[in-house]
């Protein structure tokens, strides 16, 4: 499953990677481009209620293969059909409707059949390997659009999803008691269970772990869409004569890279002080180092790399603590619809967060600065807000209770 988790986002950074080549191609505004980046998450947050919910109903594998081939028909489509801006969002919307029946449906894959040991640890590497993934993405891409365009790279990189459900559908077996798709029947209680959604809101506890999720997820998707643009943007305008030494592309891989290691022990802390006041730390630190990295456009290149990878450390520390955090935090009979209404509040804030990026970047430009700064405010704004309103509001009842 972790195999799968790395195959299944084998094309996840290929948009952030080409994002400059198509705004030029394509002429298009920091907002735009941001959208595009969005409209995988607007995919995703529409199917994963019903993908996630399903896991409840149904033998998971199921979900997880055809999620992998909508995945793969997405990037295939961005690659091969699209031409504009207009068509372009929805292969990636597509793209993100597949992986949406990949991500927490591999997790549920994993927790159904975890039954000794420390659960969270589990959790910890599979959400880890999410960033192996994407380093691998961003570095595959950056290498197919340098030898062979954008356009390959998205041909290219549709393979991985669909090999993941394939090794997902071979490489797991079916629990016993699991029906098959054909075996049930649909409504809308599939797609929207508000009755689930309702007992799992009523969870203080892991209320807090989804709030935090959306801010989480909000700052992480906002900060990879942009990243090469980021160091592109640093390296042949802010100061052209700052020549980094390595691609933009294989920076963002590195800076991926050190997520994961950064996400496993990150869990570990918050074991040992407490998962509340872990998460609290992180995401002041990922505030300022943020803010900071933004503000750094015109330093020499070594601060400013410096300063990327401390804030990627800072997003990914919190990352499988906030996800631990909500499945242990609910009982066994709506840990499906949980882990649904999880991934639409976090991935709600991954669709918001490109967007809120490219717009800040629009309106600071029209007022005569770079906007780097404040792009990058925009983003880590909302983790201080969620730390202010658990701290003294949501988990304060929560531990008075």
């Amino acid at each position: 499953m972790l195999l799968t988790q790395v195959l299944s986002i084998f094309g996840f950074a290929c948009y952030a990677a080409s994002l400059t080549l198509i705004q030029t191609e394509w002429q298009l505004s920091n907002f735009q481009s941001g959208f595009l980046a969005s409209s995988f998450f607007i995919g995703y947050v529409l199917v994963v209620p019903f993908a996630t919910t399903l896991t409840d109903r149904i033998d998971t594998r199921q979900i997880y293969l055809a999620g992998g081939l909508l995945a793969s028909i997405g990037l295939f489509g961005m690659g091969y059909f699209s031409s504009d801006f207009h068509n372009a969002w929805f292969f990636l919307m597509l793209h993100g409707a597949g992986i949406s029946a990949t991500y927490m449906p591999g997790l549920k894959i994993i927790s159904d059949r975890v039954t000794i040991g420390e659960i969270t640890r589990h959790i910890s590497f599979y959400t880890a390997f999410f960033g192996i993934g994407n380093a691998l993405s961003y570095y595959v891409s950056g290498i197919l659009i340098a030898q062979y365009g954008w356009r390959a790279a998205f041909l290219i990189t549709s393979i991985g999803p669909a090999l993941a459900g394939i090794l997902a559908w071979l490489g797991t077996q079916r629990l016993a008691g699991e029906k098959s798709f054909f075996e049930i029947k649909f409504d809308l209680k599939d797609a929207f269970p508000l009755l689930r959604w309702k007992k799992v809101l009523e969870t203080k506890e892991a209320l807090g772990y989804m709030l935090g999720y959306t801010a989480h997820s909000l700052e992480l998707f906002a900060s990879r869409a942009w990243l090469v643009a980021f160091f592109v943007y640093a390296a042949t305008i802010a100061n052209p004569e700052n020549s980094f030494p390595l691609t933009a592309t294989v920076i963002a891989t590195l800076i991926n890279l050190i997520g994961v290691p950064a996400s496993i022990i990150g869990n570990e802390m918050a074991l040992r002080i407490g998962r509340h006041r872990w998460v609290y730390w992180v995401m002041i630190g990922s505030a300022i180092s943020g803010i900071s990295l933004g503000a750094s456009l015109h330093a020499h290149w070594s601060i400013i790399l410096i300063l990327a990878f401390i804030h990627s450390i800072f997003i990914m520390a919190d990352s499988a603590t906030l996800t631990a955090g909500l499945v242990i935090s609910v009982p066994q009979d709506i840990k499906g619809a949980a882990m649904g209404l999880h991934s639409v509040m976090g991935f709600s804030g991954g669709l918001l967060g490109p967007a809120i990026f490219g717009a800040t970047l629009d309106i600071s430009r029209a007022m005569g600065h770079d906007g780097w700064m404040a792009a990058y405010a925009s983003i880590v704004v909302w983790g201080l807000i969620f730390v202010f309103y658990t701290q003294f509001s949501l988990w304060k009842v929560q531990r008075k209770s």
